[in-house]
């Protein structure tokens, strides 16, 4: 799939309306952009939550202000990584040696040094209770599939003249390829949550890093992997499928 495929923009456009730009101008950015730093922490302390770490957001949050440890030290330094890489990302371009390093910070917890900013380079595949869900891409085929990525995202971050609903799109198949491609051996939903943010407040101003996206696909994580669900294998996606997963970034704003 190529991201900048503007193939499921009309049924898209149909399915939110004119939902984005009304929800863009009803979001209090200005009373929230104080609250930066916080919502930083929170999308960190959510999207770690959808990858099974135990500590919510209240329990974090009187952590950093108490600085006392009650919670097992791995799951909270698994958060604070989370938000290093977040915060590098806030000051550095989109780019596919920016996401590595992120991908080398936030990763420290959970692969090994050798594996960290680094692609995989074993067959990866997506485990439910019934077994295998999903099979990614051969680890040999990724560095090419993830150039070609950087090639549609670096097209779409030069093009002036995309509209809101149009970097909403496009963010969502971002993140939905790239989740697909699963090009590292752990960390990739963390990544695919991050480019999709850092894509939409690079194209729309860094404002946009307050979305709660992150929260919104922990409250609905069952949606979230039912829609993300395109195909048994990297080879039998069905992108046809994609609307219900590609309209629930918008519906974040609507919180």
């Amino acid at each position: 799939m190529d991201v900048t495929d503007k193939k499921y923009y009309s049924a898209y456009n149909q399915s939110i309306g004119s939902g984005i730009k009304q929800s863009i101008q009803n979001f209090d950015f200005e009373k929230i952009n104080g609250r930066l730093t916080y919502n930083i922490q929170a999308s960190a302390v959510y999207s770690s939550n959808i990858e099974g770490n135990t500590i919510d957001l209240n329990s974090f949050m009187n952590y950093k202000m108490q600085n006392e440890l009650k919670k097992p030290q791995k799951e909270i330094q698994e958060i604070e990584n989370l938000i290093a890489a977040y915060e590098y990302a806030q000051n550095n371009a989109l780019t596919e040696a920016a996401l590595l390093h992120c991908h080398k910070i936030f990763s420290k917890t959970l692969v090994s040094t050798s594996n960290r900013g680094k692609y995989r380079k074993e067959p990866v595949g997506v485990f439910g209770r019934e077994g295998l869900v999903y099979l990614a891409i051969e680890a040999e085929n990724i560095e090419k599939r993830i150039q070609e990525l950087f090639c549609d995202i670096d097209e779409l971050l030069k093009n002036v003249s995309l509209q809101e609903e149009e970097v909403f799109y496009h963010a969502s198949l971002i993140h939905l390829v790239f989740a697909h491609i699963h090009p590292f051996r752990d960390g990739n939903g963390r990544a695919a949550r991050l480019i999709e943010k850092w894509f939409v407040a690079q194209k729309l101003g860094p404002m946009f890093w307050n979305l709660p996206s992150e929260k919104y696909y922990k409250d609905h994580q069952a949606e979230y992997y039912e829609n993300i669900n395109l195909g048994v294998n990297y080879y039998e996606l069905n992108y046809d499928k994609c609307i219900p997963f590609l309209i629930m970034l918008p519906a974040c704003l609507d919180r």
